[in-house]
């Protein structure tokens, strides 16, 4: 006999087995605090074949970005399904968004999600769904819209305004992103997505000092999270450290905290690429680490899940020197070539191009490097991932205009990133280079 229940939101349940409680618990409040216990639900999912448990089970294995996602999700979702149990408007809006999203229907889950939150706002499990699927996307107004639709049902939850502050700074705007973030910390201090989205805000801004010492003072509370939150948090540290030219506290940061919490997850993965690349720009020697990148990312040559993911895993691949990089190039443009839509747009005038243009860098080829990565950077936006993480790869462009005797271009881009982060070491030294470069030194 079902049960009718409501998770830590007051958002009502169908459960047939009481026990069963706990993992939707865990699911919901882990999720939305990033914490490791929301894969309890897998527990209740081998017990429990109620439709929302099996769901929230199907969405845990679409989590894992690979394509191992939706062949291991479609068992819980066709449960889902089938069940006769009669469920909630909500539940069933739920249930057909991850079911589309196994099927490979992002928009269709994304407007089913939309359309939950309408009715039920309170609903914040499913807004850090859409968000995700969103900010994939690149579309950081829907992000913030719907955060911002939540507030007159949910203010009450810090987590909502975590998710808002991360919205509002990927819409650039950073004081009203600083503002929700710091409501957000003083209402729950360990909350960890409000606190990453005023690291986002310090580092565009050029508070480099301050970055350092935020995150620092956080991380004592980074426990009990999941790996892609305390890796990415750590990884947040490593760039203020970078900024300062502190490379050999960023390496530490890399070998402790950044790479080896969970080496076949995407996230931590591609984490890894995006710090090692960035410490190789900087002038660190990174020694022989892009080996074992390398041989971890080698499980995804032909994933395919999100561009976004497929260009760090190219870079790294090519950086490890693995002939797989070629392997996977050749893989993504056949990909591309079978998409169609907007989504096909993207990985052809997109993702083809930037992953031409990294892989030229990767191998010392920076004319081509220039030219493939100016024809993708005006639209990477489309291809998700926030303003910190697409930054890698303006950094390569900028490195390969600077290698290919592209001094005057160079000159144009460094200087306006050094004016506005005067506290960045990097940038500092890297404009007298480009300076010195251009002749101008003896005049500045």
């Amino acid at each position: 006999m079902s049960t009718l229940t409501s998770d830590p939101l007051g958002n009502a349940i169908t459960l047939n087995e009481p026990a069963s409680q706990q993992g939707i618990n865990d699911f919901v409040d882990g999720f939305l605090r990033c914490e490791a216990r929301v894969a309890n639900v897998l527990e209740a999912g081998a017990h429990d074949d109620s439709p929302y448990v099996q769901a929230c089970c199907a969405a845990l294995h679409m989590f894992s970005e690979s394509g191992e996602g939706p062949p291991n999700a479609r068992p819980f979702i066709a449960r889902a399904n089938s069940s006769g149990l009669e469920i909630t408007s909500r539940e069933r809006l739920f249930v057909a968004s991850v079911s589309s999203w196994v099927n490979g229907d992002i928009e269709r889950s994304v407007a089913l999600l939309e359309q939950l939150l309408q009715e039920h706002p309170r609903d914040l499990a499913s807004l850090k769904l859409a968000q995700y699927h969103l900010f994939n996307k690149g579309d950081s107004a829907a992000m913030l819209r719907l955060a911002l639709q939540s507030m007159g049902s949910a203010a009450d939850v810090a987590q909502l305004h975590g998710m808002a502050a991360f919205g509002w700074e990927q819409c650039h705007f950073l004081e009203q992103a600083e503002s929700a973030a710091r409501r957000a910390i003083d209402m729950e201090p360990r909350e960890p997505w409000a606190q990453h989205a005023l690291a986002h805000v310090m580092l565009t801004q050029g508070r480099v000092g301050e970055g350092r010492a935020f995150m620092q003072a956080a991380s004592p509370g980074w426990t009990g999270l999941n790996s892609f939150m305390v890796t990415h948090a750590w990884w947040h540290l490593a760039l203020f450290l970078i900024e300062l030219d502190l490379h050999d506290e960023a390496l530490v940061l890399y070998d402790t905290q950044v790479w080896g919490v969970v080496k076949a997850y995407s996230q931590d993965q591609i984490g890894a690429v995006s710090l090692l690349a960035r410490l190789e720009l900087a002038g660190a020697d990174v020694g022989n680490r892009w080996q074992d990148v390398g041989r971890h990312v080698l499980a995804h040559t032909s994933d395919h899940v999100l561009p976004f993911l497929d260009l760090q895993y190219l870079y790294g691949l090519a950086r490890a020197g693995l002939p797989q990089a070629d392997t996977m190039i050749q893989s993504i443009q056949a990909h591309a070539a079978t998409r169609n839509g907007p989504d096909g747009e993207i990985w052809r005038c997109v993702c083809v191009p930037a992953a031409q243009g990294l892989l030229a860098h990767a191998r010392g080829e920076f004319a081509t490097a220039v030219e493939s990565l100016g024809v993708a950077l005006p639209r990477l936006i489309e291809i998700g991932g926030s303003h910190a993480q697409r930054d890698l790869f303006e950094q390569v462009h900028l490195d390969a205009l600077i290698r290919s005797g592209r001094k005057g271009a160079a000159l144009h881009l460094v200087q306006q990133r050094a004016r506005q982060a005067p506290e960045s070491r990097r940038l500092q030294r890297l404009a007298r280079q480009v300076h010195k470069a251009t002749g101008l030194a003896n005049w500045l």
